[in-house]
């Protein structure tokens, strides 16, 4: 099953002061896609930490974002797959965990703003930044 996976900072623009980035954002999450309990345990602390908002508000925040966007679990495979992409490909822990939940839930497309534009990953799973001017 192809599709498209979305990383924590895409999402994050959904609700920033950023009026070009969250529109474009919408525009991503309104196509669908896929997203990780990671991505939502990210998102969390980015909205506590660097939005501000309040529990309750993290908390409508993450329900809407769960609401549109299937959920991928936290498994040990994950875990394992995305140590060995960290160590081929350079990703930071974090990056890979997300690029392995990605692959294991078959997506064929990574939106990230922060990961290299481009890159394949196994030969199946293109990293795409959303936000670049083409």
């Amino acid at each position: 099953m192809a599709g498209s996976f979305i990383d924590t900072n895409v999402l994050a623009y959904l609700a920033s002061g950023d009026a070009a980035k969250a529109d474009r954002a919408e525009q991503v999450v309104a196509a669908g896609g896929r997203i990780s309990v990671q991505v939502l345990n990210e998102l969390a602390n980015v909205a506590r930490r660097k939005m501000g908002l309040s529990w309750a508000e993290t908390h409508d925040f993450l329900g809407a974002v769960r609401a549109m966007l299937p959920v991928e679990p936290l498994t040990l495979e994950a875990h394992e797959q995305g140590l060995a992409l960290a160590e081929r490909y350079g990703l930071s822990i974090y990056d890979a965990m997300i690029v392995a939940a990605a692959l294991l839930a078959g997506c064929d497309l990574l939106w990230s703003e922060d990961m290299q534009h481009g890159l394949v990953i196994e030969g199946r799973l293109r990293i795409a930044n959303p936000f670049r001017a083409e």
